[in-house]
């Protein structure tokens, strides 16, 4: 009998208004795979440039920061 396996929960989209991302999330997009698309709006990519460079989605108002 093997093991159940366990549910991946999305992150929910547009739920925060800041998040952190790195190098290996770019190309930058809103929302991010990952993200339940359900409820969101279309899928923009955004710009962001070196560390501490920041970027706002036009539809949500979400703030993504690059850290690294």
């Amino acid at each position: 009998m093997s093991a159940p396996v366990a549910a991946v929960t999305p992150i929910p989209a547009n739920a925060e208004n800041r998040y952190e991302v790195t190098r290996a999330d770019l190309p930058l997009s809103c929302p991010m795979p990952g993200m339940a698309l359900w409820n969101s709006h279309p899928k923009v990519y955004l710009p962001i440039v070196d560390d501490g460079g920041e970027s706002v989605c036009p539809y949500c108002g979400a703030r993504y920061v690059l850290r690294d």
